[in-house]
């Protein structure tokens, strides 16, 4: 968030160059255009990407207004400080009501999930569902292990995917996330289980990047291949 507001504040910078060195655009009605026009459809391109980037979109009209006060140094709303204020808790606003509504929807996915034939729900809130049993040896917290996988969420998004990449990963069973830790305990070697992962033992309200949100429940189809010794 704090990223977008500077972005709107450098370009609003940006757009004053070449003035008097004072802030001032010009003089009389029309101030002097200081950069063309390409370079500033493509500033308002960035600035409106940093917002989409946020899911933020603002009073265009609102927006465009304060901008203009801005450069054509007459009378403003707020000083910046009280900008960034007003900003922060619109922000902080739209982000708790977000939390909120997925907190909800997993919650509701979880516990229609959890009354489906074939699911299994653990004391820690995992589900899962075995799609092919194995039977060679289960891992441990403590071993290494090779996996293809496929992670999607509860939408449909896939977000991540071994299989598409052409050829599985290896890693630490004890660096993953909790879900994965104990879900692949879970597994004969040879298994292919499909994991239901709670955000409490996922990502959290972190989320991780723009790929997956805050209090998004995981779904991985794991297929163990190995213990790799």
């Amino acid at each position: 968030m704090k990223h977008t507001f500077l972005v709107i504040i450098i370009a609003v910078c940006i757009c004053a160059l070449g003035c008097d060195g004072k802030g001032k655009i010009g003089s009389g009605s029309s101030p002097e255009e200081t950069i063309s026009k390409d370079a500033s459809y493509a500033l308002g391109m960035n600035v409106g990407s940093s917002l989409k980037m946020d899911n933020l979109y603002p009073n265009v009209d609102e927006f465009v207004q304060g901008m203009k006060d801005v450069l054509t140094d007459s009378k403003q709303r707020f000083t910046i400080e009280e900008a960034y204020q007003v900003f922060n808790e619109a922000f902080h606003a739209i982000e708790e009501q977000r939390d909120s509504e997925s907190r909800q929807a997993e919650n509701e996915f979880l516990a229609e999930n959890s009354k489906k034939p074939g699911i299994t729900v653990t004391g820690s809130g995992l589900q899962y569902e075995v799609v092919n049993e194995g039977s060679g040896p289960k891992p441990t917290a403590a071993d290494r292990v090779r996996v293809h996988y496929e992670g999607t969420l509860i939408n449909g998004t896939v977000f991540d995917s071994s299989y598409s990449r052409g050829e599985p990963i290896e890693f630490p069973l004890g660096g993953v996330i909790a879900g994965w830790t104990e879900g692949l305990q879970l597994m004969n070697t040879g298994s292919t289980y499909r994991f239901f992962i709670p955000s409490d033992l996922g990502y959290g309200p972190q989320g991780a990047g723009p790929q997956i949100p805050p209090y998004s429940t995981l779904i991985f189809e794991v297929e163990l291949l190995d213990i790799v010794r």
